[in-house]
């Protein structure tokens, strides 16, 4: 390009996390980084459900998430510092969203700090409302906003649904 206009980046691709993933992964910066072993201890549970994205063949996001019984939680997904705001957190929801709906799951949970208003933005666009407050949630004190999205059990659909509590703007 000539300097004029963004240069669109290709799609990532999203894979489930290897081993082989396992210190790109522990690279990535972020408030809650996870040690290796924790995560390769995280892969040996039969409930947990780990992806990556990777741009050019490289991880530069993941997220990590438990499904029990009928509910996903999603427990951490980070993006490389230097890759944020392309629409790979985006992408990496998607496939937890299309995993949900292909294992018949009615509900996604998680946990974002409220200082994140890029996430929780993300978050409710997709389709996520806040049901609650953690106070002192995370090992900085900060507050945790408690999120779900609802599927339809018999078409997969978002069921929409607004904010049960309020949050500041």
């Amino acid at each position: 390009m000539d300097g004029e206009g963004a240069i669109m980046s290709p799609p990532v691709q999203v894979d489930p996390m290897t081993a082989q993933d396992l210190a790109a992964v522990v690279s990535i910066e972020g408030p809650t980084q996870m040690s290796e072993a924790s995560l390769h201890e995280e892969m040996l549970r039969p409930w947990s459900r780990m992806w990556v994205a990777r741009d050019g063949g490289v991880v530069v996001a993941f997220v990590v998430a438990w499904h029990v019984a009928d509910e996903l939680h999603i427990l951490n997904i980070a993006t490389r510092a230097d890759c944020r705001r392309r629409g790979i957190g985006r992408a990496l929801m998607d496939a937890v969203l299309g995993y949900g709906r292909r294992r018949e799951v009615r509900r996604l949970l998680l946990e974002v700090r409220r200082s994140n208003r890029v996430a929780i933005a993300l978050y409710r666009a997709i389709g996520f409302f806040a049901t609650g407050v953690r106070a002192r949630y995370y090992a900085d004190d900060e507050d945790a906003v408690e999120m779900v999205l609802t599927l339809d059990p018999e078409t997969g659909d978002i069921l929409p649904h607004t904010d049960e509590i309020p949050l500041d703007s």
